[in-house]
């Protein structure tokens, strides 16, 4: 039995009555919803993972000499066994940082901010049904899955997983005979195949949601922040994914079938035709737009979040949508900062210096804006609002070590030390993954329906904003100090004398901030099961999701909704009941919504 819902599009929404099995329901869904829910699971895992990874190499930065505590257990491909105890091997320790890098991006932080909260918001958001292509939808996870087992699988095949460094920088990676791996490493391209994939199935059906399936009324600057930075996230992951999948591909050629890409000798010393520079042209080309994808979406949440929590219009709208494409066409032509060290033409390397700087002005526009929400709001300091606040932050302090990495002659002093990684750690963990925590805390009543503990929030925030300023911060120090990254031994270096309390102080603040991750994910476990049931509009915010029952049901609407106004509606002078008004609803016919508070 099904029913037919009408669309003022004339389009018929099929919504399906029957009971569906298990399979069709759960695992190969076509709700968007569903297939949110799934990508967060998934991406939940792999951040375990990579900060498990991460433990690991910190373990041994901080006591280099010292046998391994959980050595013993470790088969001999990962360790070397001793009279006095088991070492980590230095190909093992490659693995660590490639691997851990390549985790964190592609199948955690990433996925997380485009697959689970594109899928779950812009049809929510835009008032849709669901999304342009539901069973292409379906595939943008599945092609994820064989992404992630396969990473996984790397560690366990012969020589291990990849060693090159997540850059993969040829001719390392295009030689198997310099690295002793082979296997796991076109494993690791395969996978990174399988990610661009998803990612470009995802990006296609988010740009076609976005464009044609706006309620009426939904109007270009009536979209939520959120909506405007996931399309344009959408529209770089098609432009730069393509470039990392070709480039992907052609250097398993190389490593396979005998191409010469990026291989400018053979093992014999015979001289190749090809150009290890090509890669990380094409690599960068890909690669500064991801950082982008990295941080966009999580600049739309900070927005929504902090209207919401500071009862506010977000201050200045327009320039915020304007600063989101600026950030995204400048990110297209900076890729070359990253290659200041390749023996650059001085000219070109001071037109990639300007045009990073330039990116500055967009994000400072973002970041004052931010402040000027919060300004004298009535500010509601709950889990998602502090993880919000923290965003804003600790992107101040990433953003503002960056602009040393865009002037070419502080580059070559600092580039590829301990200062580089504390830069995109201040970026991508204390940016990115302060706003997912925040995202998840704030829409998970209607996700699921049930509210987290508020306490143990507030706890996993100030755990997780010390620690991590503990574990990073005194990074700049120690790569000013002249520490390279991916560094195996430390000890030997002179000029590294006295950073050995600082390695180990990071390290333990760092098992520490791991640790953290527990609490959240007993919260997040425990509440979708015991949690408080969650009103339809808990935070009484005026964005179209918060109209629908949380959770939402199938179809989201039995009819479209009409937009009225803007997303962020907040102190409205003609709503005398409550502080806010939703954009379904006539400023001239007001009734309080439903389950709020």
């Amino acid at each position: 039995m099904a029913t037919a819902i009408a669309e003022p599009t004339g389009r018929a929404v099929i919504e399906e009555a029957h009971p569906q099995s298990f399979l069709r329901k759960y695992l190969f869904s076509t709700d968007h919803k569903v297939i949110a829910a799934q990508f967060l699971f998934y991406t939940l895992f792999f951040l375990m993972i990579g900060g498990l990874l991460a433990v690991l190499m910190r373990q041994q930065i901080a006591w280099p000499t010292e046998p391994l505590t959980l050595g013993g257990i470790l088969p001999e491909t990962m360790v070397a066994k001793a009279t006095d105890g088991a070492y980590m091997l230095p190909e093992f320790y490659n693995a660590l940082v490639t691997m851990h890098g390549s985790v964190m991006v592609f199948l955690a932080i990433m996925p997380m901010l485009v697959g689970v909260w594109a899928n779950f918001l812009i049809p929510l958001q835009l008032g849709a049904h669901d999304m342009a292509f539901p069973r292409l939808n379906m595939l943008s996870f599945w092609t994820m899955v064989p992404a992630g087992i396969l990473t996984l699988a790397s560690f366990f095949v012969v020589g291990g997983a990849a060693g090159a460094g997540w850059t993969l920088y040829a001719p390392l990676s295009a030689r198997p005979d310099l690295t002793g791996v082979e296997m796991g490493q076109i494993l690791w391209l395969i996978a990174l195949v399988f990610v661009g994939l998803s990612s470009i199935l995802g990006s296609v059906n988010y740009i076609t949601t976005v464009i044609n399936m706006r309620a009426p009324g939904m109007t270009w600057f009536r979209m939520p922040l959120t909506v405007w930075a996931l399309f344009i996230t959408a529209i770089l992951g098609l432009l730069a994914m393509p470039v990392l999948s070709a480039a992907g591909i052609m250097l398993i050629f190389d490593q396979t079938i005998g191409t010469s890409f990026f291989i400018p000798s053979n093992a014999a010393g015979d001289a190749l035709s090809g150009q290890p520079l090509l890669w990380q042209h094409l690599f960068w080309f890909f690669g500064h737009p991801e950082v982008y994808i990295l941080i966009l979406p999580a600049m739309g949440f900070t927005s929504e979040i902090l209207a919401v929590g500071s009862r506010k219009p977000v201050f200045g709208y327009k320039a915020m949508v304007w600063a989101l494409i600026s950030i995204a066409f400048l990110g297209f032509i900076v890729w070359g900062h990253h290659m200041f060290q390749s023996g650059m033409n001085p000219a070109l390397g001071l037109a990639f210096t300007v045009s990073t700087l330039f990116i500055a002005v967009p994000s400072a526009i973002k970041t004052f804006n931010w402040m000027g929400t919060m300004w004298r709001g009535n500010l509601q300091l709950h889990s998602a609002m502090l993880f919000a606040v923290g965003f804003v932050a600790m992107f101040a302090i990433g953003g503002l070590s960056g602009v040393f990495m865009a002037s070419t002659p502080v580059d070559i002093y600092i580039h590829d030390t301990y200062f580089i990684v504390a830069h995109i750690h201040y970026v991508l963990f204390g940016g990115s993954l302060f706003a997912l925590f925040g995202a998840i805390y704030f829409w998970f009543p209607k996700m699921f329906g049930r509210m987290m503990n508020e306490t143990l929030g507030k706890i996993h925030f100030w755990l997780t904003l010390v620690l991590f300023n503990v574990v990073f911060f005194p990074m700049h120090g120690v790569g000013m100090a002249g520490m390279m990254r991916r560094i195996y031994d430390w000890t030997g270096y002179q000029h590294l004398e006295g950073i050995g309390a600082t390695n180990q102080i990071i390290t333990i603040a760092a098992v520490g901030l791991f640790a953290s991750g527990f609490l959240f994910a007993f919260n997040f476990f425990w509440s979708i099961w015991k949690g408080e049931k969650a009103p339809d509009n808990p935070w009484g915010a005026s964005t179209l999701e918060w109209s629908v029952p949380s959770p939402p049901k199938h179809g989201n609407w039995s009819e479209i909704p009409v937009v009225y106004h803007g997303p962020h509606e907040y102190s409205h002078p003609d709503v005398t009941d409550k502080d806010w008004l939703g954009q379904n609803e006539r400023p001239d016919v007001v009734t309080p919504a439903a389950g709020s508070h």
